[in-house]
């Protein structure tokens, strides 16, 4: 990265998790604020600390924004200000924004996911969508469809069947959306198939290493589903492997990836953020992993 630019005048921005070696933030924002012409520098940090981290962030006027990852998505609500209404449903914040001496926390997780299935032609109101996975990722995308897309039905399937129970209270709770939920098993997994539309996948697996690893066997697909999956290591997860081999439509994690980075940029910056540069940042980083 060129520094001859970054003076006293400089804003930076920054994202902090624990691990957080392997982020790509970094790469695609410093992309997208050297395509716009900002004078602005984002960096990594390794936090344990929050309310150390924070209370920086307040006394620092040029310390604009900052993207949050695992473990401190939770924890860090408690040291905002001002959550945006559907976040503090969901329970977590991926960004926070400084201004004028407050701090503003919001989710783009959701809303990228929602925006990665209309960009492929998919529209989620009246269809019937099913859900697997009931973590932070699931509870971001699920509050975002009930909230923004009105599907006929919302089904959520986990083996984390704690988890899965608070999320499909908090939804029943919480929105309009005709709600249904049940452990996974092959039964459940086989009878919501029979009848789901859009397929969407919110755990770790298939992730690398465990390349070779998919929830939903191939036999199950039917013609005309949508299969999304959220997991962009590898780029094609055998999830989307597999429903391709049938013909059905598929969405990388990739597009969520993206376009959350990308509403978060447009948050920070105040401009539009330049999509195509940001995912041919992350796809050159993902593609040399390979």
């Amino acid at each position: 990265m060129d520094t001859t630019g970054i003076s006293a005048s400089t804003q930076f921005c920054a994202v902090i998790g624990n691990p957080i070696g392997h982020s790509l933030s970094p790469a695609i924002h410093n992309a997208a604020f050297a395509a716009t012409g900002l004078d602005f520098v984002y960096l990594a940090f390794r936090i344990e600390d929050l309310a150390g981290v924070f209370a920086g962030m307040r006394a620092i006027p040029s310390f604009r924004g900052m993207s949050i990852t695992i473990p401190h998505k939770v924890a860090a609500i408690q040291y905002v200000d001002e959550v945006e209404g559907i976040d503090r449903k969901i329970g977590s914040i991926n960004t926070v924004i400084h201004e004028d001496g407050r701090l503003l926390g919001f989710g783009t997780d959701g809303p990228g996911a929602l925006k990665a299935l209309r960009d492929a032609g998919v529209e989620p109101e009246g269809k019937r969508v099913l859900l697997l996975g009931s973590g932070g990722a699931a509870r971001a995308v699920a509050f975002s469809l009930a909230f923004s897309a009105r599907p006929a039905e919302l089904t959520l399937l986990d083996i984390q069947e704690a988890m899965l129970g608070q999320l499909a209270a908090d939804l029943r709770e919480g929105t309009g959306a005709h709600i249904t939920s049940a452990p996974l098993t092959e039964e459940t997994l086989a009878k919501t198939m029979a009848t789901a539309d859009i397929i969407i996948h919110c755990t770790p697996v298939g992730m690398f290493p465990k390349v070779d690893a998919s929830l939903v066997p191939a036999h199950l697909f039917r013609p005309g589903q949508v299969v999304f999956d959220i997991v962009y290591t590898p780029l094609q997860t055998k999830l989307l492997a597999d429903a391709q081999s049938r013909g059905l439509t598929t969405i990388s994690g990739v597009e969520m990836f993206v376009n959350q980075a990308a509403l978060q940029f447009e948050r920070f910056a105040g401009v539009d953020a330049p999509v195509e540069v940001m995912r041919r940042v992350v796809l050159e980083a993902l593609t040399k992993k390979t």
